[in-house]
């Protein structure tokens, strides 16, 4: 990207802290009106929210913001408010009690993210899940998800999941000159568990956990907005999309078994696992001293073409193939196995810590520092990780940094500095830098963010914001960009959100010539609120990127939806969105919505014509009894049916609370494949029929 671009940007930049109003956004895209997690996902197929907004969404979700002890940024993380509306409130929570941070409706809408219960008082969950399709050929995935809290601080969260497709230990076979894995088992695990204190002035956890901290680019794995430490980890997240029941390439299945269309088994992340704990030092007159230690044994596994054989080239830094892994099929016979991650590859030990010195709650000092070391536990083979494991190679890596914030009055700066050390071959680490400042008034605020993140920042854990282009399989790398973000609000009228995104890879990435490509994609959103019988909104999205075939890029949902994202083409593609919703009362809320967009992809001979539509209702008969139905359609290409996706999702949610302490949920939803069967180059799936059922007990 030119020169003069980015000066264009730092001028607008002074410009507007001097009093040019800005053009940008808030936190989140939207106001979720559910926050059940497979609603909040839904709105990330809508397009209405982006990836990095689910993640935070979830994560709030499931840890929960302790009003009693909510601080300024755990405040902020929730949907709706600005930093001058959070700071007011904190201010009336000093004179008149929490009750002062929250309206009544407020508290309602905000429920599914606040913690339940008094902290003196026994409270708890538990939620027994599974998932199935009509097509399964095994047992369904079965999962139980426990939490409880009780007096003293202490609380305990488990998960444990009954997997049906697991595959064996993974080990070197020199006979055969590869890697042989047993065929999928069932058998139950306990994936996340954890056993939390917490003090007044010191708080411990034993188990698995996430962390982070200031602007989440040394080390963040929480995927908030503006994380302050561990929390627990019990995470469960819903089943992909179906997967062929066999999952060797080759004459190894029975007759038919690999045509049959499964469930997956219920997944989660492999975060940290082991002890954290911190201390805060009150230092007087308002400052803090607070120490974060952590140490983790994880056990991980990686994608099969995230991996390279050792013993195929000269060692570290050689040009090393991806190992061949086999599944043993019978009678001394071994066939190749599909696309998989293959579990336990390699242990990590890691361990570090933070340090900050907070002057108030809007000024404050930090330093970060973690490292971390792969054990490969493959008996006989010599591995390492590929170009795109998201891990540096050789051996160990890890990342210091320095952060700060300081506000006043509606202005707040936040900043933070980072170095990467690893020893891969030509490695040694690189340097990283970003920058936030935001504006902020009770109905309006303003964000403006700048990034650099050298070539050579090869930092795993950084959850800092990037573009979605990868290098080495890591998106925090390898870019200099500017985002800019802004909300207003009419109170009881209008809500307008908007950010723009442009960034620039300061040398080639992935793909060769990338260096200096400039990429640019923005959002806007107005919701009229005036009236509930009413109340339309409308959102358009641009993208312009310079990134060609051939790209290494993430995907916008993760696993959530396994596609590439459209950010990553190259090209241009426009888009509009108008949805209506309307509550007719209580019992009735109708929401309808068209979405409609155009794109240019490199190399392509004309532009793409998408589109979607939405129609749901939401029905509440009787307090105890909730209902929900919605069809979508969605075509990605109306020129024809032959290439890509073109379906209708119909979906049916009940939930019935059967009294104070147990809730009943299940959902139904039918996909029909649109798909022209006769030129298709992939055969269309024939229709789905996909259930979910849940028990919730509370105490």
């Amino acid at each position: 990207m030119s020169g003069s671009f980015w000066g264009g940007v730092l001028g607008w930049w002074v410009g507007w802290l001097v009093g040019v109003s800005p053009a940008g956004a808030a936190s989140y895209e939207v106001e979720p009106e559910a926050a059940e997690e497979l609603e909040l996902v839904a709105l990330l197929e809508d397009g209405a929210i982006s990836a990095e907004t689910l993640g935070a969404l979830l994560t709030l979700r499931g840890a929960g913001v302790d009003l009693e002890r909510a601080t300024r940024a755990s405040l902020h993380a929730l949907p709706g408010l600005t930093y001058a509306d959070v700071d007011a409130r904190l201010r009336g929570r000093e004179a008149r009690g929490e009750a002062a941070l929250l309206s009544e409706d407020e508290r309602v809408r905000l429920a599914p993210f606040l913690v339940r219960g008094a902290r003196d008082s026994v409270t708890g969950t538990a939620r027994l899940v599974t998932d199935f399709a009509l097509s399964d050929v095994l047992v369904p995935p079965v999962s139980l998800q426990a939490r409880a809290r009780g007096p003293l601080g202490l609380s305990v969260g488990v998960v444990v999941s009954r997997a049906r497709r697991r595959l064996g230990e993974v080990r070197r076979d020199a006979r055969l000159r590869s890697l042989v894995v047993d065929a999928p088992g069932a058998g139950w695990g306990v994936p996340k568990l954890h056993v939390r204190w917490e003090g007044a002035h010191a708080s411990v956890l034993l188990g698995t956990y996430r962390l982070g901290f200031g602007q989440r680019l040394t080390l963040d794995t929480t995927a908030l907005p503006a994380p302050e430490g561990f929390i627990p980890d019990d995470a469960l997240r819903p089943p992909a999309a179906l997967e062929q029941a066999c999952l060797v390439a080759g004459t190894g299945c029975e007759a038919g078994a690999g045509a049959a269309d499964v469930t997956p088994d219920h997944r989660w992340d492999e975060g940290f696992r082991g002890v954290a704990g911190t201390l805060r030092v009150p230092l007087g007159d308002g400052q803090v001293l607070a120490l974060t230690g952590f140490g983790s044994y994880q056990s991980r596994g990686l994608v099969k073409s995230a991996l390279r054989d050792l013993s195929t080239c000269g060692g570290p830094g050689g040009d090393c193939a991806a190992p061949e892994v086999l599944v043993p099929v019978g009678h001394g016979r071994a066939e190749r196995l599909r696309a998989r991650t293959l579990p336990g590859v390699f242990d990590e030990w890691a361990g570090g810590g933070h340090a900050r010195w907070a002057f108030s709650s809007r000024a404050q000092v930090g330093v970060t520092g973690w490292t971390a070391r792969p054990v490969w536990s493959v008996p006989g083979a010599r591995l390492d990780f590929g170009p795109g494991a998201r891990y540096p190679s050789g051996g160990g890596f890890g990342a210091v940094g320095a952060d700060a914030a300081w506000g006043v009055g509606a202005l707040d700066l936040f900043l933070e500095a980072a170095r990467s050390f690893d020893v891969s071959a030509g490695g040694g680490g690189g340097w990283a830098l970003f920058q936030r400042t935001v504006v902020s008034g009770r109905e309006q605020e303003w964000e403006l963010s700048l990034r650099y993140y050298s070539r050579g920042f090869a930092n795993p854990y950084s959850g800092a914001t990037s573009g979605p282009d990868l290098l080495d399989g890591m998106r925090v790398r390898n870019e200099l960009g500017a985002r800019v973000r802004s909300l207003h609000r009419v109170r009881g009228a209008w809500r307008l959100r908007g950010q723009v995104d442009a960034w620039t890879l300061p040398s080639d990435g992935a793909v060769a010539g990338t260096a200096g490509r400039a990429h640019v994609r923005g959002s806007a959103r107005a919701d009229w609120l005036a009236w509930e019988g009413f109340q339309p909104s409308l959102q358009v999205d641009a993208r312009e990127s310079g990134l060609r075939p051939g790209r290494a890029c993430d995907t916008e949902a993760g696993d959530s939806v396994e596609e590439v994202s459209e950010a990553c083409a190259g090209g241009s593609r426009y888009g509009a969105a108008l949805r209506v919703r309307s509550v007719l009362s209580e019992q009735v809320v109708l929401a309808f919505g068209y979405g409609h967009s155009r794109g240019v992809e490199a190399g392509a001979a004309s532009p793409r014509q998408d589109a979607r539509a939405v129609a749901e209702v939401r029905l509440r008969p009787v307090e105890a009894l909730r209902l929900s139905g919605r069809v979508a359609w969605k075509d990605e290409d109306l020129s024809e049916r032959t290439r890509l996706r073109q379906e209708v999702r119909t979906t049916v949610d009940a939930s019935w609370a059967m009294h104070d302490a147990v809730t009943l949920r299940g959902r139904y939803a039918w996909v029909v494949d649109l798909k022209d069967a006769r030129g298709a180059r992939v055969a269309p799936d024939a229709p789905r029929h996909l259930f979910r059922l849940e028990v919730e007990t509370r105490l």
